[in-house]
Order: C-alpha cells, then structure tokens, then sequence
C-alpha cells in the first residue's frame, strides 16, 4: 500500500492524528471511510513497533527474531553506504502485527481488458491498485467491483513503503524471509524514497525492482554465503519461469481482446486461455522440487487483474536496467538520470526510458 498512507510529522501519536484529522479534511467526504482505514491501520503499525536496538537487547525475544533484525542492520548499512540508498531511520523499528501481511491490495480490470482500474489520492496521484489493513476489507471492495462485472484480484503485502514521509519499521511478515529476500525487500522500498511521480505507478515500481536486483547482486558478491547464492539463484529462476508464463499469455489474451470477436466468443475463448495457462502452471512447477510459492497467486482463478499486477512491477524493468548499464553501473548517476526523467511529462518519459532499451530485449510494452 505504497499509495495511501500520506505525509504527515513522523514523531509522536498526537501529531499523527492531527495529520489524520487533516487528511480526512482535505480527501472529500467519498474518501472518508477508506481514508480513515488507512489512517486506523498506520497507527495500529506505529503502536507496535520498538527500535531493532531495544528488541537486539531483550533477551525474552526470540533468538532466531533477534538474528534476523541484527542482520537487517547491516543490509540496511549496505544498501546506504553502498547503493546510495536514503539514510534515515527506515528499517531501524521492529513491529509484529501478528498476521501475515500488513495490507491487502485489490486490483480489478474490465472483463474484457488489460487495462488496470485506477484510484486517486490526495499527494500520491493515482495508482493502479487499492490497499486495505483488513482482508475483508479489501474482499469486500473486490466483491463489489466484481459485480459491476470487473475481474478482481486481492493480493496480500508483506511491506510497504511511505515514501520517506514515515520511517518504516521491519515488520513480522517478512523477518522469516530468506537472506537474500530479506534484502531485496530492503533495497526495494528504500528505492521508492529516491523519487516517486504521480499517477505512473509502473516507472514506479518497475524502477524499484531494478534497483533490488542490482543492489542483491552487489550484496550477494559482497556478504552472500555460498546457500544464499544457491538460495538467489533458485529463486530468480523460478520468478523468471513465472514472468515468462505471464508475459506468454498476457500477448495471447491482449491478441484476443483486439481480434474483434464477438462478446460471447471472446468470454469463452477468456474462460479456455486462462485454463491453459493454469495446466501450464502446474507442467511448469512439476519442475521446482516441490516449490509452491506461486500458487497463492492462482488459488483465486487468473484472470485479467492477475495479469495486470505483475505488469505493473515488471514491465520497465529492463529499460531500467539498460539505463543504469548505460551510466556505467554507478547508481548516483542512475539515480539522477531517473529523478530527471520523473521530471518529465508521462509520454516523454516513456517514450526517454524505452529509447534506452535494445529492441531484441522482450518486456516493455
């Protein structure tokens, strides 16, 4: 839920309210529930978390907890002195929520569309998903946009970034993560605290996710241990597998939707793509020795929003990664090249960032 939560005095609860109050003032009364949601869910975080240095030195939290934390110190150490990254106090509060993810998004299409529904914000602009603390919360807006006849899909997240409004604390949902995810998870948010532009979620997150893969690379040539390396490599793999297989019928569905084919024709050749790629699913995963991770994003049917939510953080990436091979792999000239670039007007910007790309490379669109 990197869209919701707004910018307000990050040191002490009263302000936080009165930063709340003044959100809810400013949003209009249509976004006054949601608002007030996300402000409830916000406070809820900040109400748990304790600094890493307190939990590191109580002895009555779990040791493997306590290990976990002292080792995202020092990947946050890396990822500032390093990569560049922000150098604030993100990632030095520790709160466990006791659940599994901190916010749900929905994401929704038409029925017979890869175009992504979009929500506006006050100071974020509008971005292609809605986020929500509470699961049924956030079933219950997709309930509704699937009775409008919208494909849904409500998808739960482990972290988020305020943008550098807030200091982000480590949370429970992620401190089981593998090293090398654990970093990447890092790497990924701190990189929204170097520039962020209204209303294009996909430069967005596309430019995080290039940065988490440069920044684990260097940290895995630097700190990895021969089991993270193996654990990355596997991993990388098998997200790879998954985006080809979501990059493959992503073009078949777009070519169905553009063949101008009756309504009815094109619900039932939906209905057989989507079957298809889920026995391609299962012939794909018959390979990863028992891997399973991919299969909460299926449990609920594929469907149009499926496809559109990994778009949105796949989509630039390899002009991302041609532009930071282009400034000779220095990421403070990267970094500047990109706050340059969210300067620019959306269809310049898109059209600066694909120019950077060889047109061999697949996965800009």
């Amino acid at each position: 839920m990197r869209d919701e939560v707004n910018r307000s005095p990050a040191t002490g609860h009263g302000s936080r309210l009165f930063a709340a109050a003044a959100l809810l003032l400013i949003s209009g009364c249509a976004n006054v529930g949601y608002y007030w949601q996300s402000v409830k869910g916000q406070i809820d975080v900040w109400s748990r978390q304790r600094s890493i240095a307190e939990v590191l030195q109580d002895t009555d939290a779990p040791e493997g907890t306590r290990d976990r934390l002292a080792r995202v110190l020092r990947m946050r150490e890396f990822a500032v002195r390093e990569l560049g990254l922000p150098d604030n106090a993100s990632f030095t509060r520790y709160a466990d929520l006791e659940r599994p993810y901190v916010v749900w998004n929905v994401f929704a299409t038409p029925e017979l569309s890869l175009k992504p529904l979009s929500w506006c914000f006050a100071f974020v602009g509008c971005v292609s998903y809605r986020g929500y603390f509470s699961k049924e919360e956030a079933e219950r807006f997709a309930a509704e946009l699937a009775k409008q006849g919208h494909d849904v899909y409500v998808g739960g997240v482990p972290a988020y970034s305020t943008l550098g409004w807030f200091a982000d604390p480590v949370l429970n949902t992620v401190i089981g993560y593998s090293n090398p995810r654990l970093a990447l998870l890092i790497f990924h948010e701190l990189a929204h605290q170097v520039t962020y532009v209204r209303d294009d979620s996909v430069f967005n997150e596309s430019f995080a996710v290039a940065v988490e893969r440069e920044g684990v690379k260097r940290w895995l040539a630097r700190h990895g241990t021969a089991r993270d390396k193996a654990t990355y490599e596997r991993g990388l793999a098998r997200r790879d597998d998954f985006l080809r297989l979501v990059v493959t019928y992503r073009g078949r569905i777009k070519v169905l939707y553009q063949s101008g084919l009756d309504p009815d024709t094109m619900r039932a050749r939906k209905q057989e793509t989507f079957a298809e790629m889920v026995r391609d699913y299962e012939r794909l995963k018959a390979g990863w020795d028992g891997f399973a991770g991919y299969d909460r994003w299926f449990a609920q049917g594929p469907n149009n929003a499926h496809l559109a939510s990994v778009a949105l953080y796949t989509q630039m990436v390899p002009a991302f990664q041609a532009l930071l091979a282009r400034e000779g792999g220095d990421l403070p000239r990267f970094y500047k090249a990109v706050r340059e670039l969210a300067r620019l007007p959306r269809a310049e910007r898109v059209a600066a960032l694909r120019a950077t790309i060889p047109r061999s490379v697949a996965g800009v669109q």
